[in-house]
């Protein structure tokens, strides 16, 4: 089965306008291994040209070229997004980029560091606070190999065409949600969320489905959002309303059938030794989306300090929820939010 997919996967790439297995290797002698990626997003995503293809380069120089890596956007492996993280589990991929909120109840510990006000707005100080805190989270993916656990630079508001100035004026909105965490937030403010991979967004807003959506600015320009959204908003400080969690993950198995030096290659480009690096990134491409807004004649509605103040306490209101649910699941999820928000302002989050 496994060979099975291999082979369409490598078909379905030559309709795939960039993949690693075309920009990362030259010349180089014949590889041991051969890493398979998989993710959701185009090849003209930021995850796909400033992360995954970047680390592949890396893995692949770092080991003389005994490791090949092959990138697959767009899910041309096949399946849909939320069926990355038993892809991984199971070895159709070896490798795959994943939302922890497709697959909820999965990663119940890890969810701490999307929740509202306690991620403020920094990609790079919350992603190196999961790495402080990763033995309090590391339950969660016993089944796998974790290469990074990171989040985006926090969920702006992107609205089609109503603008925003407090958080009585998102009453009975229909918004797409990104997660669990997400959809009770939106709850909290009176509105209706709408569960959808990012995939799907454009139509949904092109249509009415939605009447807008928690995405981060990065997202702008692969998906067009500036072509089908009016109205941005976020805090003015450039805090968010909470964040997404991400998984950068190989398959376990996978991982310990390799030779002591070839892990040692993984595990130098996971974890703490990418984090920062990775969360710069992500803060980074935040101002081209927002460019991107503008520009089309949309605008970035910047929230005062009163106004961000009542999107906050609805905010707290979900926290106490996740709390409480995590207790009940036999989790300290009091002593989680506290532990992650001290290692947010650690790092200097806003």
């Amino acid at each position: 089965m496994r060979a099975i997919i291999r082979l369409c996967a490598a078909a379905l790439t030559a309709t795939v306008s960039v993949s690693a297995a075309s920009t990362v290797t030259a010349a180089a002698p014949a590889a041991e291994v051969t890493l398979t990626v998989h993710h959701f997003l185009s090849p003209r995503s930021p995850t796909h040209t400033k992360f995954i293809l970047p680390w592949a380069e890396r893995v692949e120089a770092q080991s003389k070229g005994r490791i090949k890596v092959e990138v697959f956007p767009s899910m041309s492996m096949g399946g849909k997004p939320p069926e990355l993280y038993r892809q991984v589990r199971d070895g159709a991929a070896d490798i795959v980029w994943t939302l922890i909120g497709y697959t909820p109840g999965v990663f119940p510990r890890s969810e701490v560091f999307e929740l509202p006000t306690v991620h403020r707005g920094s990609a790079r100080a919350t992603t190196l606070a999961i790495q402080d805190n990763f033995d309090l989270i590391a339950a969660d993916y016993a089944d796998l190999k974790p290469i990074l656990v990171h989040v985006h630079a926090g969920n702006a508001l992107h609205l089609r065409d109503k603008a925003v100035r407090s958080v009585e004026e998102v009453k009975g909105l229909k918004l797409r949600t990104p997660s669990r965490s997400g959809a009770w937030m939106i709850e909290a403010w009176g509105a209706e969320p709408v569960g959808m991979p990012v995939p799907a967004l454009p139509e949904a807003l092109s249509k009415g489905t939605v009447d807008g959506a928690l995405v981060p600015f990065e997202i702008m320009l692969p998906l067009k959002l500036q072509e089908l959204t009016r109205y941005s908003v976020e805090g003015g400080d450039g805090s968010r309303f909470g964040t997404s969690v991400f998984l950068y993950a190989m398959n376990k198995e996978r991982y310990e059938a390799l030779p002591a030096d070839l892990k040692a290659v993984i595990d130098a480009n996971a974890g703490a030794a990418i984090a920062g690096e990775i969360g710069a990134v992500w803060d980074g491409v935040e101002a081209l989306g927002k460019d991107a807004q503008t520009r089309s004649g949309g605008e970035v509605i910047a929230l005062n300090a009163e106004a961000k103040g009542g999107f906050d306490a609805r905010g707290a209101e979900v926290v106490d929820r996740w709390i409480r649910e995590a207790r009940d699941n036999g989790i300290d999820g009091e002593a989680l939010v506290e532990a992650a928000r001290a290692a947010v302002a650690r790092h200097g989050a806003r």
